[in-house]
């Protein structure tokens, strides 16, 4: 018998060699072994050096036809979900996306959600359709979740300070506007905000230097003040950024939606356009010029505006918050916002999902304090629709009223 043939040392020689060899190397290794030792060969080597059948029958198959097979070891094991639920992710995302909330210190890009993974999973089966036994368990949602950058969780820093009695009828709603809006032909969404002011100046903020540039510790007496002013296209993730030196009222507002239509409509030619906004002085539904100047802009293109408000305190889930968070970590990692045209060129190479911000500068100064007549407003008021209950939050602006 060969085993009697081979000492211990040739045993380990082969061994060691089978165990440093992988592949197809491996197994032409064990196949020309066996023929080797003669008769009976794959039974002994699996008894003397633990081989395996089936990797040697491969060999011996490689050996033969001269072709070595490749190996698919990432076949091998249990399949992800979305292997046989290919729009799970996406359909994840339409549901939490709409609850998330911005970091409110813009200190990270993740977004907190109050959904857990369990009120996921009831949601993809509730509002998408899917079957109990076809989703993947609580634990894989969750994993989920945090793979698309969502925390099903409420951190101290992401609790609103207040809130009003509406403020759950206000999501409620929301959330069927918002819905109906991204899902409709023909409707385009719009969320739409300022940022704080950034002080352009030699001022540290907190940003990272690789040049060994020293900011200076204070940053009072700026060169200017920029504010970035921003709409959103939730669904497309596109953004366009509006800077300006001066305040931004509510005609600015109006102003860069005046701007930004002719490319709206040569893109996307829409009938309605739904408008998220928190509820800032400026773009409040009760701030006169701001309802006036939309009203006006209605009329002009023949379109339909819906105003959907977030509740106070609540201004965080606006969906122009996320490219906020991402703009300001965006910013710290350069030092120095030292001129305008720095400022600008950051906000440039920014991207939310891969997509680069069209930035403008807006120049000239904007008059504050401008209102219409307790009587004036009457007139605009009649042109405007208010939702019965939530009068404050949720406004349509037909085009052809009056």
């Amino acid at each position: 018998m060969y085993s009697r043939l081979l000492t211990d040392n040739m045993l380990g020689a082969l061994k060691y060699a089978a165990d440093n060899l992988k592949g197809s190397a491996r197994r032409i290794l064990m196949a020309k072994t066996v023929a080797a030792f003669g008769p009976g060969g794959q039974r002994q080597a699996e008894r003397e050096l633990g081989w395996n059948r089936g990797a040697i029958r491969k060999g011996q198959g490689e050996l033969e036809s001269g072709t070595a097979i490749a190996d698919n070891f990432s076949a091998r094991g249990r399949k992800k979900a979305e292997d046989h639920l290919p729009n799970l992710r996406e359909n994840i995302q339409a549901i939490v996306e709409p609850t998330s909330q911005a970091d409110p210190t813009f200190k990270t890009t993740q977004l907190y959600t109050p959904l857990t993974a369990k009120e996921v999973r009831q949601r993809l089966i509730d509002d998408q359709g899917y079957a109990d036994a076809e989703l993947p368990t609580r634990r894989t949602i969750s994993t989920k979740l945090n793979a698309l950058d969502f925390r099903p969780q409420t951190v101290a820093k992401s609790q609103p300070l207040k809130k009003i009695p509406e403020t759950e009828a206000i999501f409620e709603h929301l959330y069927q506007v918002n819905q109906a809006a991204d899902a409709q032909e023909g409707v385009l969404r719009l969320s739409m905000d300022a940022k704080a002011t950034v002080k352009v100046g030699p001022f540290s903020r907190g940003g990272k230097s690789r040049q060994g540039v020293v900011g200076v510790d204070h940053d009072f007496a700026p060169a200017t003040v920029l504010t970035p002013f921003g709409i959103f296209l939730p669904a497309y993730a596109e953004t366009f950024l509006f800077c300006t030196e001066g305040k931004v009222t509510a005609d600015f507002m109006v102003d860069t939606l005046e701007r930004l239509w002719p490319t709206l409509k040569e893109r996307f030619n829409p009938h309605t356009l739904v408008i998220n906004v928190d509820c800032g002085p400026e773009n409040s539904s009760r701030r006169t010029q701001f309802i006036k100047r939309l009203v006006e802009f209605v009329h002009q293109h023949g379109i339909t505006i819906r105003l959907a408000y977030y509740p106070p305190y609540h201004s965080k889930y606006n969906p122009i918050e996320r490219v906020w968070g991402v703009l300001e970590n965006h910013w710290n990692g350069e030092l120095l916002l030292d001129k305008i045209e720095k400022v600008l060129g950051l906000a440039r190479t920014m991207t939310y999902k891969g997509i680069h911000p069209v930035v403008q500068l807006v120049k000239g100064v904007y008059k504050t304090g401008v209102k219409l007549t307790k009587k004036m407003m009457r007139v605009y008021e009649n042109m405007i629709e208010r939702l019965p209950g939530l009068e404050n939050w949720f406004v349509d602006i037909p085009p052809c009223s009056g």
